[in-house]
């Protein structure tokens, strides 16, 4: 019998504000628990470290090169194969409930069911400009505004989409379970999309007074503009950092918001593992709880993501169900590797893709096997960067390239701050020249960044366009039919109660 997959995703969550990957303050105590049954990969990485062009690449399996997903305005094409297309046709029923940021008019890209709208507009809108790196797009360009205005509400935007992503996902798989009652053997598989610990840094007050003020740490490198390499320069003035100076203040209360909205993603994934438990799915559902990048939180007086050092570019990564072992995983790995690792659990391989993928299946480190590979790639080619940025994590070592900028090489395990650039170090020389080589080899940063602008070109004319005698939108509406819902006429009530009740009668397990 194949299993139920259940993918359970944050947005902008950095490993290392978990208490599963060691944080002493911050507290996640369902994700500790997955991962003290299942197997925590510990060198996980985002392929972009922006929402939309990381999704893509999640659901894709392939880089962002490839599918041309260079941004948050970059359009998803609907011939591209995604995991969601491959578990159905592996017998699956497939659910996205939340945020994958799908721009273009297919919202779906191959779910059989979508239950909510997504949270961010769906065109063209978000497009940068390269050809201008020195303006800000005020209208979706991070600034300073959600560090200076951290704290605590009883409510946001963020936690009203959050509950009702939370709840239509738990309502989807109750009804997976009526129908498999009812005779339809077809496995689920569920994508729980959630919005948090993403910012605006506004915490619900249960959350937030779970935390105090002289427990938040400060980061570990200070800000340091005159010193910062010249992305992370870019990326200052672009969220205006060098212009709207923050206190400790400032940064403990953002870390307490963030720390706190941690603890309530980590809720949803509790409520989310307490549903399979009252179905009695638990022990035939493999769960993977991940997210889409990082986020910087103040370290180098960086914040939110749009790089690769460690705190933006890792994600957490954990397993946990039936065939999976317990311990963890210290190769290098990223999202594009879900895609196989999905078929390799839903009884697929890679005979069935129609298209080249640039990832591998986890499952036999995920198994607790030997995996020879240890290699995660990262391309950035949206705001702020004026140029694509490539990253080459491997084994010990992270090198990073941008054609208008010096390299960057660290050696992750014995500098995991990345303090020292080793690209100078005569030691490290031959390291250096052969990831240099590798990336001249594999990359046409030129044609790269060619396309990257020609892109924004024709986007911000479609976008002007569709804008210029009222919005044509694409954002998803989900379908919703009251004259089918609980009790109505067409039916005898207790067909309906009998439809709805579960377990069903007799069966009150």
């Amino acid at each position: 019998m194949k299993p139920n997959i259940v993918i359970i995703m944050a947005d902008q969550l950095a490993p290392h504000f978990t208490g599963t990957y060691g944080h002493k303050v911050a507290k996640t105590p369902h994700m500790d628990a997955l991962a003290a049954r299942g197997m925590r990969f510990d060198a996980a990485y985002c392929n972009s470290p922006l929402c939309a062009p990381s999704r893509f690449s999640f659901m894709s399996g392939q880089l962002v090169s490839r599918i041309r997903a260079y941004d948050n305005a970059s359009e998803f094409p609907a011939s591209t194969p995604t995991f969601a297309h491959y578990l159905k046709l592996l017998g699956y029923h497939t659910c996205l409930s939340g945020k994958m940021h799908f721009v273009g008019p297919d919202q779906k890209h191959g779910f059989e069911d979508r239950v909510t709208t997504d949270i961010y507009p769906a065109d063209f809108a978000w497009t940068p400009d390269w050809e201008n790196p020195d303006e800000r797009i005020d209208e979706f360009y991070h600034n300073m505004d959600p560090v200076k205005e951290s704290g605590q509400g009883i409510a946001t935007f963020q936690t009203d989409y959050d509950d009702e992503v939370g709840y239509e996902a738990r309502r989807w798989m109750i009804e997976r379970g009526r129908d498999q009652a009812a005779g339809d053997a077809r496995p689920f598989a569920l994508v729980a999309s959630f919005m948090h610990p993403h910012d605006p840094y506004v915490a619900k007050p249960e959350f937030w007074d779970l935390y105090e003020d002289a427990d938040i740490d400060l980061p570990h490198l200070p800000f340091d503009y005159d010193n910062a390499d010249p992305l992370s320069k870019r990326i200052l003035d672009g969220i205006e950092a060098d212009k709207v100076p923050v206190d400790d203040a400032d940064i403990i209360r953002s870390r307490r918001a963030y720390y706190a909205n941690t603890t309530y993603f980590d809720s949803k994934v509790g409520e989310i593992i307490k549903t399979l438990e009252d179905m009695n799915a638990l022990d035939n559902t493999i769960i993977i709880v991940t997210a889409d990048h990082g986020d910087m939180l103040g370290e180098r007086g960086l914040w939110y993501k749009m790089n690769f050092f460690e705190h933006s570019a890792r994600v957490p990564m954990i397993f946990a169900g039936p065939g999976i072992a317990q311990g963890q995983a210290p190769n290098a790995c990223s999202l594009v590797d879900l895609l196989p690792t999905l078929l390799d659990i839903a009884g697929g391989d890679s005979t069935m893709l129609a298209e080249d993928v640039d990832g591998r299946s986890l499952m036999p480190l995920a198994r607790g096997e030997r995996d020879d590979v240890d290699e995660a790639i990262g391309e950035y080619c949206g705001e702020m960067a004026s140029s694509p940025i490539i990253m080459i994590r491997r084994g010990d070592y992270k090198y990073i390239h941008c054609d208008i900028d010096p390299p960057q090489l660290y050696n992750i395990t014995s500098d995991p701050h990345e303090i020292t650039n080793l690209v100078s170090d005569p030691d490290h020389a031959a390291i250096a020249a052969g990831f240099a080589e590798e990336i001249n080899t594999k990359w046409d940063c030129k044609a790269l960044h060619e396309d990257v602008v020609n892109t924004q070109r024709t986007r911000r004319i479609v976008n002007q366009a569709m804008v210029s005698d009222g919005p044509d939108a694409w954002d998803y509406n989900p379908p919703s039919d009251a004259s089918q819902k609980y009790v109505r006429n067409h039916m005898h009530w207790t067909t309906a109660a009998a439809r709805y009740r579960y377990p069903p009668y007799p069966d009150t397990k």
